[in-house]
Order: structure tokens, then C-alpha cells, then sequence
């Protein structure tokens, strides 16, 4: 009888080593595991829950177009229209909302089409202002939906641009500087409405 309590005593001692053992090689694989996260999180771009799309890089992409036509600036505004097009593909669908889902599946592949025809364009500012037309409708309903990245924005129109349709544009500026004429006419238009 003392050796049959003597061996569940040894049988119990044994097995809370060896429990103790795994339980402090999980911990380590934890620590481990805590460890490399943070590293792994780095190098994949995600958005912080406050800023799940990217709205203030897009609409500062869009900005230095803008400026870029309003200076006659052909090359600035194809870099920037390049800008648009890789901030647009560093969108995380999973982030959005539906209602946001839906509103960027509408616009982004007409936003980046308009886009790569800007930066492929950088020697033909015609052409680029052609697709600037379009581009800054985009622009437009982007903010509606995604806000205008903590800024005070204006919707500008310009009654001459798209071939006397008119056409419209974003500034962060109360002061008009004409991206569709530039240089020729660069006060021509009027503010259509303060976005906050």
C-alpha cells in the first residue's frame, strides 16, 4: 500500500513538472508572439480605426494637381495625379462601411482612370485638363462621403472650362486660381460653396 501512494505522489509530482514545463514553453511562444506582431503590423499599411480611408492623402494629392494646372505645370500635375492613383490602391476595403464600400466602388475606378491619363499625359496639359474635368467630380463626391480630411475646402466653377459647359474644382484656397486656363485667365470663376 506505501508504494502504490508513494508512486501517485511521484505519478503527481511528474505531472505538474511537465504541466509547469508547457505551460511556461506557451508562455515563452506568447512573449515570442507579442514580440514579432508589432513588426509584422509595420510592414503591412493599415488605417487607424479613426481614419479608415485615406481622404487627407487623396485630397492633398489633388491639391497639388489642381495647382499644377492652375500653373501650367504639366510634369507637377502627372506626379500628382501619379500620387492619387498609389493612394487609392492603398485602400483597405475591409475597413470601409457599406455605405462607404459602395460609394468608393462608384468612383474609384472612374478617380483612377482620370488620374493615370493626368500622369501619363505630363506633356499635353490639354489633355490633362480634359480629364481634370471628370476627375474633380470624383473629388467631389469623395469628400461627401469620406469628409475632407479636417480642412475647410471650396467648390469652385468655372463657366468657360469643358468647352463653355463649365466645370468645377476643389481648392483649399477662398481665392480663385484657375486650373482649366491657368496662366491665360487664373481669376476666372466663382466659389460655388465652402465645404467643412
Amino acid at each position: 500500500m506505501k508504494n502504490l501512494i508513494f508512486g501517485f505522489v511521484i505519478a503527481a509530482i511528474t505531472f505538474t513538472a511537465c504541466n509547469g514545463s508547457a505551460n511556461h514553453t506557451n508562455s515563452a511562444a506568447s512573449t515570442s508572439l507579442t514580440k514579432d506582431t508589432p513588426t509584422a503590423m509595420q510592414q503591412q499599411p493599415v488605417y487607424h480605426a479613426s481614419q479608415t480611408f485615406p481622404a487627407k492623402e487623396i485630397i492633398a494629392d489633388y491639391l497639388q494637381l489642381k495647382n499644377a494646372l492652375a500653373k501650367d505645370n504639366g510634369k507637377d500635375a502627372s506626379t500628382a495625379a501619379n500620387a492619387i492613383v498609389a493612394a487609392l490602391a492603398k485602400v483597405d476595403m475591409k475597413t470601409l462601411s457599406g455605405a462607404q464600400m459602395k460609394t468608393f466602388m462608384d468612383i474609384s475606378d472612374d478617380l483612377k482612370e482620370m488620374a493615370e491619363h493626368i500622369g501619363a499625359n505630363s506633356a499635353d496639359i490639354r489633355h490633362q485638363r480634359e480629364h481634370f474635368v471628370m476627375l474633380s467630380k470624383d473629388i467631389s463626391d469623395l469628400i461627401k462621403a469620406f469628409g475632407t480630411g479636417g480642412q475647410t475646402l471650396y467648390k469652385d466653377f468655372c463657366p468657360m472650362a469643358n468647352n463653355g459647359k463649365g466645370a468645377i474644382w476643389i481648392s483649399e484656397l477662398k481665392e480663385i486660381k484657375n486650373p482649366y486656363l491657368g496662366k491665360a485667365m487664373p481669376t476666372c470663376g466663382t466659389v460655388k460653396e465652402t465645404i467643412q
